[in-house]
């Protein structure tokens, strides 16, 4: 089986494509911005324009528009295709980047959530999610954060602030690694992670 894998939740885009366990061949750039126009020129730059029999993508948390886009393209491609589109979390996938280079040692994922905030979320040696991902003031994140390996492009500020002896690994999400994550973390339910409230909201809401 082929899987494409796709995450742009983040400033970082990336795509892979794996044939079976094996990648074939990947993408992965730091953009900040422009990820609606460089996310399909990557696709289609692997082999047989990343061609598969089914498609992963991050559901987030991250950026609003990057989470979007990425569904956006992985849902046009599924139609296209007529294969399947699994989703997963983004942090789920740092936390198992974390465990390759740390095996079996629980790890709290913490990345840039916007406005001030970060974004935090705790796992199990096991890769199981032991809470919800949130997004939190940096001093209340410090606190939400139970293990001594701290993961996540937000890490080593994290440390810093809290003041702690921790083990911090500077971490952006990759889809070359996606097949590390288990099969508990992939879901047809398409619905984003937001991981906070939108940053506008309509008037009608606020009323």
């Amino acid at each position: 089986m082929k899987t494409l894998a796709i995450d742009c939740a983040t400033e970082a885009c990336s795509v892979a494509l794996f044939d079976g366990r094996m990648l074939v061949d990947g993408r992965f750039a730091i953009l900040g911005r422009g990820h609606a126009e460089r996310l399909v020129p990557m696709i289609a730059e692997l082999p047989d324009k990343g061609r598969a029999d089914r498609i992963l993508v991050s559901l987030g948390p991250g950026s609003f528009t990057g989470v979007r886009i990425g569904l956006a393209a992985a849902r046009a491609l599924g139609l296209a295709w007529r294969i399947a589109v699994l989703g997963y979390p983004t942090l789920a996938l740092v936390a198992a980047m974390a465990r390759a280079e740390r095996p079996g040692q629980p790890v709290s994922v913490c990345m840039n959530g916007g406005h001030g905030e970060f974004f935090v979320q705790n796992f199990g040696g096991d890769a199981s999610a032991q809470d919800a991902a949130r997004s939190l003031a940096p001093e209340a994140a410090g606190e939400a954060c139970r293990h001594h390996l701290v993961a996540g492009n937000r890490a080593a500020e994290l440390a810093r602030l809290t003041g702690g002896e921790r083990t911090t690994l500077d971490l952006l999400p990759d889809a070359r690694h996606c097949l590390a994550l288990g099969e508990d973390h992939l879901t047809r339910d398409l619905a984003p992670i937001y991981g906070r409230g939108p940053d506008a909201i309509p008037p009608k809401a606020r009323a």
